[in-house]
């Protein structure tokens, strides 16, 4: 079944968005521009080594696309949140991911199916070498 039926969107145990370095600066999400990606249903995931064994780094992006002020931080509130669940349990140590949402899709899709799209994608990062 689902990897994720524990998980509450309101735990906090032990993966919380504090152990994850957040990506802040223009040149790390342009680093991450021509790195691999995966397009999922609800956003793209963009994944990129650094060649280090310190933690993992995460970004989020939403364009104007996406939707007026509300609509984007809706989103991006739902990206972080699904990251703070999956990365520090599935990430890669020393990589930089960036997740980017979809117009009208991100902040409307099913918080589970986010959460099985993150670790689908991030599967797929993981196998193509």
């Amino acid at each position: 079944m689902s990897e994720f039926k524990n998980f509450k969107s309101g735990d906090h145990g032990s993966t919380d968005l504090s152990v994850l370095e957040r990506l802040k600066q223009r040149k790390d999400f342009l680093r991450l521009a021509h790195a691999k990606r995966v397009h999922s249903a609800s956003f793209v995931l963009q994944s990129r080594d650094r060649g280090d064994a310190q933690m993992l780094r995460v970004g989020f992006t939403c364009s104007k696309k996406v939707g007026n002020a509300v609509a984007r931080n809706r989103a991006k509130r739902r990206l972080r949140e699904i990251a703070r669940l999956v990365l520090p349990r599935f990430g890669q140590v020393g990589h930089d991911y960036v997740l980017i949402g979809r117009a009208k899709i991100t902040a409307t899709t099913k918080f589970t199916a986010l959460q099985e799209e993150l670790l689908s994608a991030l599967r797929k990062l993981q196998s193509n070498p």
